[in-house]
């Protein structure tokens, strides 16, 4: 089963750098012993999210039902016929990545198979289980078994989580809109988004990331100057959101350059270098 283990980790590897370039560039800086965890769990939570986001069958919800059935089942046998599936099972038992995170991960992926609107209670329980989750397991594969280390680390991986999620509901809030029919932003409708509200949104996750930064820099160096560029490209890309109209956000998706997220990423690198 050795084999079979290495090719779901590689297809896990594979999914994650054709899927998204910013993770995929700061992903190449994790260390060679974490990386192909953190590519296993990306892997499956880029599949929940194909099936919630991209698959367009009446049968999605039991497709979702059976992933995560499948899920829970490798992680008790250590096996699984889907490698994606198979890889994060070696990652979950090797990092004791439990049912309280997963749970919470799926339940929020089945809120975006019903466009809803969010109350401030339902935007709070949706961020928790699609992003704040994710950044808790991460952190798990970060400590390496230390749970001093993850209890003390804990709240900031759950502000970056919720940063870089809000984030993307920013970018995204033209196609969200009109493509998936969701708003997520609690109270606020397509039509009276402004920029008073991009202002307070603006704020919120500035707040996020103040919290995230203190926890990154007590992060093991093995994952430290990964999360940093990770964290560098996203303050960076709510800095351009802030400076763009919402009448444009409203219309279109933006987006950092390539070349600028090279810049970003050799500058971080260079200054991480320094302050170690």
């Amino acid at each position: 089963m050795e084999l079979y283990t290495s090719v779901s980790y590689d297809l896990s590897k594979r999914l994650t750098l054709s899927y998204s370039s910013s993770f995929g560039i700061s992903s190449r800086l994790f260390a060679p012993e974490l990386k192909l965890h953190i590519y296993a769990v990306y892997g499956l939570v880029r599949i929940a999210d194909e099936i919630v986001d991209t698959y367009r069958g009446e049968d999605a919800r039991e497709q979702l039902d059976a992933f995560e059935k499948d899920t829970l089942a490798a992680i008790e046998t250590g096996y699984s016929t889907n490698p994606i599936i198979h890889a994060f099972a070696q990652t979950a038992r090797k990092y004791t990545i439990t049912i309280e995170l997963l749970q919470p991960f799926f339940a929020s992926m089945r809120i975006d198979l019903s466009p809803a609107t969010y109350r401030d209670e339902d935007y709070q329980s949706y961020i928790h289980g699609s992003a704040e989750v994710v950044g808790l397991m991460c952190l798990k594969v970060f400590c390496e078994g230390d749970e001093r280390m993850y209890t003390t680390l804990a709240p900031g991986a759950t502000a970056l989580g919720a940063a870089y999620q809000k984030v993307n509901f920013l970018r995204d809030i033209a196609s969200d809109y009109t493509e998936l029919g969701r708003m997520y932003f609690p109270g606020i409708t397509f039509d009276m988004f402004d920029e008073r509200e991009k202002a307070l949104i603006v704020a919120d996750i500035k707040a996020d990331f103040n919290t995230a930064n203190l926890a990154i820099r007590k992060l093991p160096a093995s994952c430290q100057t990964a999360v940093r560029v990770s964290y560098t490209y996203y303050t960076e890309l709510l800095k351009k959101l802030d400076e763009t109209p919402v009448s444009t956000l409203k219309e279109r998706r933006i987006r950092i350059s390539t070349p600028r997220k090279l810049w970003l990423l050799v500058k971080t690198v260079l200054t991480q270098r320094i302050r170690s």
